[in-house]
C-alpha cells in the first residue's frame, strides 16, 4: 500500500518525512481505485519538480532562490533540493525554520520587506540568515538596529525592493511593495556602509508572458544604481517566469533568460551576483489535486474542494487547470464539454467559472484530476466551513497536459 499523510490546512511539520523512494510511488489512479477518496487527494510528483529544477537551475546564470511561499510542502522542498537548488526565498520566521530544519547548509534570504522586529532577531541569531530585503527607510532603520543588538557577528547583506509600473503580467504586484526609482537609490546610498552586500531587486508580476519585460527592469534597475553611485553586489531579478495553463502560450523559457542576460551585461557590473526568486515556474507543474464529483447541475458540478481549498486562483482570478476524469468502475463519453465547479462550502463565492473539460457524461460519484497546481494549491488551503482536511501523496505520474480550449467555446445553458 502506498505510502500517504492526512494534513489539515495549516498543520506545522513537526518531525523529518521519510523521503520516498521514486521506484515505489504509484498512480494516481491505481490509488483513486484503491482508496476511493471522499476528501481531496493532493498528488506531488517528485520527480517532475526536481527536473524542473534542474532545467531551471542550469538555465539561468545566477543563484536560483526558490519562492517558499508558493509551495512549502516538504516532499517539494525536498525534490528541489535533490535538483539543485540551493538558495530559498522566504517570508516569515516558520519559512525560515522549516527549511533549516530540513536543510542546515541552504542559503536563505529574508524577502519580505515589511519584518517584525523579533523575526529578524530570530532569523539572525537562530537560523543564520543574513541578507534582507527592505523598500523603506524605516526598514532599514529597523534592521541595522536589530542585527546590531544582537550582539551576534555577521556579515549583513541589504537588498533594496525597487518598485516598478504597471505591467502586463497577469498578477500585477506593482501595488504593495517597492520602493520609488529616486528613493531606492536613497536606500543604496544609506544601507552601503552598514552591509558586507548590497543588492537591488524587483519583481515584474507573476505568470509574465513577456520576455522583454525583464530586460526594462533590469534597465531601470541600472538607472537607480548609477543614480547612486554605490557598489550594488547583486542584481535581484525576482520571478515571474510563467507555465503552461490551458489556452495560455508562454515564451520559451530560453527567450527570457536570453533577455535578462543581455540585459544584466549591459549593467557593467562584472563582479554582481544575479539572482532569481522563481516560485510558480519550479513547481506548478508537479502538483495535482483529485476532487469527488458529489453533484451535477447542468455544466456545473459540485466538487469536494473549491476556492477555500486548493482553488483559490480558480475563483476570483478565473485561472483554468487542465482537468481529466478518472472513472475506475467505466469508460467515459469520448466527447467533453465545459464545466464550472461549485466548492463545497455554504458561499456562493465559492465557484469557478472555468471552463474545465470533461466528458459530457460526467456525473456523481466520479473523480477529476485538476493539473497545474503544484502552485498556490494545496499551501492557500482554509479551515472555512470545516472542509479543511485533504490526503497528501508522491506519485509517479507525468503532469497533466494543457490543452488549448475551442476557438468558439461557448458554455451550455
Amino acid at each position: 500500500m502506498s505510502q500517504f499523510r492526512v494534513r489539515n490546512a495549516v498543520s506545522p511539520l513537526r518531525r523529518r518525512l521519510p523521503e520516498a523512494q521514486p521506484e515505489a510511488l504509484p498512480q494516481v489512479d491505481a490509488l483513486v481505485a484503491e482508496l476511493r477518496p471522499e476528501e481531496p487527494l493532493h498528488c506531488l510528483r517528485p520527480a517532475v519538480f526536481a527536473a524542473t529544477a534542474a532545467e531551471f537551475v542550469a538555465a539561468f546564470p545566477g543563484d536560483t532562490l526558490y519562492a517558499v511561499k508558493c509551495n512549502p510542502d516538504p516532499a517539494v522542498l525536498r525534490a528541489l533540493w535533490n535538483g539543485g537548488v540551493r538558495h530559498f526565498d522566504c517570508a516569515s520566521p516558520a519559512e525560515i525554520a522549516l527549511v533549516r530544519q530540513m536543510f542546515p547548509a541552504a542559503e536563505i534570504h529574508f524577502m519580505h520587506p515589511i519584518k517584525a522586529r523579533g523575526a529578524i532577531r530570530e532569523a539572525w541569531m537562530r537560523h543564520g540568515v543574513r541578507d534582507f530585503v527592505l523598500d523603506s527607510m524605516a526598514e532599514l532603520a529597523k534592521i541595522v538596529e536589530e542585527v546590531e543588538a544582537t550582539g551576534v557577528d555577521g556579515q549583513l547583506g541589504l537588498v533594496v525592493r525597487l518598485a516598478l509600473p504597471k505591467g502586463e503580467a497577469v498578477l500585477d504586484l506593482s501595488g504593495k511593495f517597492g520602493a520609488a526609482p529616486k528613493e531606492a537609490a536613497a536606500l543604496l546610498c544609506a544601507a552601503r556602509p552598514h552591509v558586507a552586500r548590497l543588492g537591488i531587486a524587483f519583481h515584474v508580476g507573476s505568470q509574465c508572458l513577456e520576455p522583454l519585460a525583464w530586460r526594462r527592469a533590469i534597465a531601470l534597475a541600472g538607472e537607480v544604481i548609477q543614480a547612486a553611485r554605490v557598489r550594488v553586489d547583486i542584481v535581484d531579478i525576482g520571478g515571474g517566469f510563467p507555465v503552461v495553463y490551458p489556452d495560455v502560450e508562454i515564451p520559451a523559457l530560453g527567450a527570457i533568460m536570453a533577455e535578462i542576460e543581455d540585459g544584466f551585461d549591459r549593467l557593467g557590473l562584472p563582479d554582481a551576483r544575479l539572482w532569481a526568486e522563481p516560485g510558480r515556474a519550479l513547481v506548478a507543474g508537479g502538483g495535482s489535486v483529485v476532487v469527488q464529483v458529489q453533484a451535477r447541475r447542468g455544466d456545473m458540478l459540485f466538487i469536494n474542494d473549491g476556492v477555500y481549498g486548493s482553488l483559490a486562483d480558480a475563483g476570483a482570478l478565473a485561472f483554468r487547470y487542465p482537468a481529466r476524469c478518472i472513472r475506475p468502475a467505466g469508460e467515459t463519453s469520448a466527447t467533453s464539454r465545459g464545466f464550472g465547479f461549485f466548492g463545497p462550502t455554504c458561499d456562493s463565492a465559492d465557484v469557478m467559472q472555468g471552463p474545465f473539460f470533461l466528458p459530457e457524461d460526467i456525473a456523481e460519484g466520479d473523480w477529476i484530476e485538476i493539473g497545474q497546481l503544484g502552485a498556490y494549491g494545496a499551501c492557500l488551503r482554509t479551515g472555512f466551513n470545516g472542509f479543511d482536511r485533504a490526503r497528501m501523496v508522491e506519485v509517479a505520474d507525468a503532469p497533466l497536459d494543457a490543452p488549448a480550449l475551442p476557438v468558439a467555446y461557448t458554455r451550455a445553458a
